[in-house]
């Protein structure tokens, strides 16, 4: 199969595999390009068609017209969108870089049609006379905003130049998000000797080795890059040499002069996103940005981070002192601090915690911690799927059911790092919900934890038990829509309301109930000691002043980079030079802790969906801190607590306001001082 007839294109056919699950199998990477172009060509008509509607506008031949239309596009983007982040290839590439401008384009070129515009703005004008419901609202309200935010309203001079922005904006993150990729797995670095590997546990030696050989070494062991600044092997590994080398190796990632070199990216992309804001009649990046959030203003997220800075560096200073009363005679560089962190946690631990891991292996944690316990609060059931066709031979599929036995849609789980997926952990929809469409949710977790050698148990660290946690906290969010639109499914909503409910699902992870559950020692299947059980809670609540400094130095240094006017983002010329400035300016300035993201590898911002958005993540604990003091108020792991939340928030999307929702559930506008609390940083 060529892909060239587009009438039998597999990515464009309809899948009779459960829940539209598409057949990877049949699919090829030459079948993507003819699919895509034959679907914006479809999805073209379609809209010219709602455009020329003879017909008064209203919401349905308009809005929800133009909603429901393009389904051919949304199949094929689905497909190859989730393939990209954890299985790309060099033509998988080639083709993203090839749709980041089509697609853009495309985009565009709906959202700046001036028949179709003018039928929206109509109803816009006199929404408050449709006798809407709050989800058709929401919708009109928001593709009104879209062809605006798009330059819609613009005069054709400023509209081609968003265009022509717009178009080259998504060919830098596209390529920015490439060279991170390319320089982090060529950064990896190759140690000769095992005994400079002492601290590591023999998996992880194991792991080491055959990634030096996949990566054609001879001999050596391979310590591989994960995306931010700090590595977890710099916790471990007892010999200073080797940590400094890890070290460097991160922090100077795509800033050696390489080929795979972002700088000059970096630079360009805020200078385009400073004038798309000017010509939208925004200061700057973002205030357009933020104007879509839960957020109210910048301003308001500066007063947020300010607090927030001044404390964490307070709570910095009282550390080190500790820490290095506590180190002695060694010194603490920016390399080491973690280490020693860790050291201070293992000595001060009720019991050693190094033994903790043994008790979490990734099938039982999952099965019978992550599972369980959206089985507890939600009524979910997994029933594991083989035979299905998937995109790599280590994902998984599960078949979620309901607590009537329904199937409401599947989950599939790609837990394991390899060369060809980007670092980080994230959440992907391969189909939204919708009961306009009768589709179901595939949803899909993506992780990057080491691969074991045959037969080998993979063991969870807290921060990775955290992480699963985490990330299926987005997974529920789109498993438990109950929308009617697609673009108000699941995750749709704003950016710095999305990581709410992952980071509320982190608090079971070591709930007592569900840990006991789960922690049974990977060989005898002992279950977990409760003093160890006890020290890993204690240990994992006791939030460090590095974890929340490195943390705010790059929520600060996203929102310096995108304060910044037309005259201001040309002004700047070296990256390293105005991270130095910005930080300094926020109070994070230290030799000792680096932001989580250094802008040369800040994919988030550059390369992802949250430039100006960054904060998103603390924003969102604000409520999530609330959140968890709601359930544990309310008994907990309780199956009426888990179907109000679901109500409230899951289910919802963006159907309704997030925000007024979320107050509803626990009674009140949430307060900052459960944050405070559980980040060490109350006064």
């Amino acid at each position: 199969m060529t892909g060239q007839d587009s009438a039998t294109n597999p990515v464009l056919a309809q899948s009779d595999l459960p829940y539209e699950l598409p057949d990877f199998a049949s699919i090829s990477d030459d079948d993507f390009l003819p699919a895509f172009t034959a679907a914006m060509a479809s999805h073209l008509a379609e809209v010219e068609a709602i455009a020329a509607d003879p017909a008064e506008p209203t919401f349905a031949n308009t809005v929800e017209a133009l909603e429901l239309s393009g389904r051919d596009l949304a199949r094929a983007s689905g497909i190859f969108f989730n393939l990209v982040g954890p299985d790309t290839n060099p033509k998988r590439n080639e083709i993203s870089q090839e749709l980041s401008t089509l697609l853009t384009d495309h985009g565009n070129t709906i959202a700046m049609n001036p028949v179709l515009f003018g039928r929206i703005s109509e109803l816009a004008s006199r929404a408050d006379e449709l006798d809407l419901t709050e989800p058709q609202r929401r919708l009109l309200d928001k593709r009104y905003r879209e062809s605006v935010r798009a330059g819609a309203g613009l005069p054709d001079a400023e509209q081609e130049e968003m265009r022509q922005i717009a178009s080259r904006l998504a060919y830098l993150t596209t390529t920015f998000s490439q060279k991170i990729l390319d320089d982090t797995n060529s950064s990896a670095v190759l140690v000769d000797d095992a005994a400079d590997l002492d601290g590591l546990s023999s998996g992880q030696i194991a792991a080491a080795r055959r990634a030096a050989a996949d990566a054609g070494h001879d001999s050596g062991h391979l310590l591989t890059l994960e995306l931010p600044t700090s590595q977890s092997v710099l916790t471990e590994l007892t010999n200073p040499a080797v940590r400094q080398r890890v070290f460097d190796a991160s922090v100077n990632r795509c800033s050696r002069g390489n080929d795979h070199d972002t700088r000059d990216l970096v630079l360009e992309i805020v200078r385009l996103r400073a004038r798309r804001a000017e010509l939208l009649g925004y200061r700057d990046h973002a205030e357009f940005v933020i104007a879509e959030q839960t957020a109210p203003d910048p301003s308001a997220v500066d007063d947020l981070l300010r607090e927030l800075n001044e404390s964490a560096m307070r709570a910095g200073g009282r550390e080190l002192t500790r820490l290095t009363e506590f180190a002695g005679d060694a010194e603490i560089g920016p390399a080491d601090l973690t280490f020693w962190l860790e050291r201070e946690k293992q000595a001060k631990a009720s019991v050693p915690l190094d033994g903790f891991a043994d008790y979490c292996e990734l099938d039982t944690v999952l099965t019978r911690g992550v599972f369980h316990a959206a089985n507890k609060l939600y009524g979910l059931q997994f029933v594991e799927r083989t035979g299905l066709p998937v995109y790599h031979p280590d994902v998984r599929v599960w078949e979620v059911r309901d607590d009537t036995g329904t199937g409401i849609g599947l989950f599939l789980g790609d837990f394991y790092a390899r060369p060809s997926k980007r670092g980080g952990a994230w959440m992907n929809n391969i189909v939204d919900q919708s009961s306009v469409l009768q589709t179901q949710p595939i949803i899909v977790n993506v992780l990057n934890l080491t691969k074991p050698d045959e037969g080998q148990p993979c063991l969870l660290s807290i921060d990775q038990l955290t992480t699963l946690f985490h990330e299926f906290g987005h997974a529920l969010h789109g498993l438990l829509s109950s929308v009617e639109y697609p673009s108000q499914s699941g995750t749709s909503v704003p950016r710095d309301f999305v990581e709410f409910p992952s980071q509320v699902n982190e608090m079971w992870a070591l709930h007592p109930e569900v840990l006991a559950n789960y922690a049974l020692h990977h060989a005898t299947g002992e279950p977990i000691p409760a003093e160890l059980a006890a020290a890993a809670r204690e240990s994992a609540g006791a939030e460090t002043a590095h974890g929340t400094i490195e943390y705010l130095a790059a929520s600060s240094l996203d929102l310096a980079w995108h304060r910044l006017t037309v005259e201001e983002a040309a002004a700047v010329t070296d990256v390293e030079a105005f991270e130095a400035k910005a930080l300094s300016e926020a109070g994070l300035q230290t030799d000792l802790i680096p932001p989580r993201y250094r802008s040369a590898y800040f994919n988030h911002i550059f390369g992802g969906g949250y430039s100006a958005g960054y904060y998103s993540y603390i924003w969102s604990e604000v409520l999530d801190a609330e959140t968890e003091q709601w359930f544990l108020a309310s008994g907990g792991l309780e199956r009426d607590n888990g179907r109000r939340f679901a109500e409230a928030t899951l289910s919802r999307g963006d159907s309704v306001d997030p925000l007024v929702s979320h107050e509803a559930l626990i009674g009140r506008k949430p307060r900052i001082e459960p944050l405070l609390r559980r980040r060490g940083l109350a006064a």
